[in-house]
């Protein structure tokens, strides 16, 4: 009786990526029975047009997850890097704006790579703090740059929201970017450390692993990739403001959870990230559809981690 349910736990365990790209075509089943003809080109394109951000900005829930951690920070991180650019234009230029707006972003994932590696503050709180503290100082830079303005460039936009053969231009980001992530995670001594660390830190170190670098660094990187989602981002929307990326946070987790990453670390990866930020993008669409309010949708994500996480645990037989 038992050898079924260990089998699907095995399946699933082993091959994520199935039950998920299984999903996503359910979904997508379901929102051309309830339009039909919606399901074409266009909708394709403009579906991994919004898609890619989620899954960018979720590479960093991903990375962090594999050692038990999370990144509360990344949103704040990637609305700081998007303003500061775009006020930045009209007073430096395209180029050296696109430079100055990454310190931050920089200098953020520095200090939560200090907090949680050298003074062992948990996650959670040290992004969380370190969220906080940046959402302040952007507010008080705003008003110090409320009379330049700003300026979206023109290269940001075209990647952002342009086509090229029906495919958006921000594919020519995104396609090297996951090829790196998923190349690194398992190809690499840094993304095995990852899992290492993730599945038994005491292990680990007790092999030589010297844990402090690889939590500076892995907090490090996600602030780098948050500042380059931010990027990207603004100019698909092309209008920054100080909250800009903030409400992608919970979906970037939620996307993270849905591919299979284990937020209690050493299991998951970035393959079932971007069908998790497909699967949500495409979720989003039906709830749209089916006009669920914006408050609505937070509850609905919350619950989509609380199941998923549930469902995990219990077909793995994690304790």
């Amino acid at each position: 009786m038992t050898n079924g349910p260990s089998r699907l736990s095995r399946l699933i365990a082993d091959n994520p990526l199935i039950p998920l790209t299984v999903l996503l075509i359910l979904l997508i089943v379901v929102l051309e029975f309830l339009r039909p003809g919606i399901v074409n080109e266009r909708w394709i394109g403009n579906t991994i047009k919004f898609a890619i951000p989620l899954a960018m900005l979720a590479a960093c829930q991903t990375l962090t997850m594999l050692t038990g951690g999370i990144d509360l920070s990344a949103g704040v991180a990637a609305t700081v890097v998007a303003f500061v650019m775009a006020t930045q234009v009209p007073i430096l230029g395209v180029p050296l704006a696109i430079l100055v707006s990454l310190i931050p972003a920089i200098m953020m994932g520095l200090l939560n790579g200090f907090g949680v590696a050298i003074c062992r503050v948990h996650p959670l709180i040290m992004t969380l703090g370190t969220g906080l503290i940046a959402t302040g100082c952007l507010q008080v830079y705003q008003r110090f740059v409320i009379a330049s303005g700003s300026v979206v460039p023109d290269s940001l936009a075209w990647l952002g929201t342009g086509r090229t053969w029906g495919m958006p231009n921000s594919l020519l980001l995104f396609i090297p970017f996951a090829a790196i992530i998923l190349f690194s995670q398992r190809r690499t001594g840094f993304g095995r450390l990852l899992y290492a660390l993730g599945s038994n830190e005491g292990a680990a170190r007790l092999s030589g692993v010297r844990a402090w670098q690889v939590y500076f660094t892995l907090y490090a990187l996600s602030g780098v990739i948050a500042g380059i989602t931010g990027l990207l981002y603004v100019g698909l929307i092309k209008a920054p403001s100080l909250s800009l990326v903030n409400p992608m946070l919970l979906p970037s987790v939620a996307a993270a959870v849905v591919g299979g990453t284990s937020i209690f670390g050493g299991r998951g990866g970035y393959g079932g990230t971007i069908l998790g930020a497909l699967i949500l993008t495409v979720l989003g669409t039906l709830l749209t559809l089916v006009q669920m309010p914006e408050g609505a949708r937070g509850v609905f994500f919350g619950a989509i981690i609380l199941a998923v996480t549930a469902i995990y645990m219990r077909l793995t037989n994690q304790t």
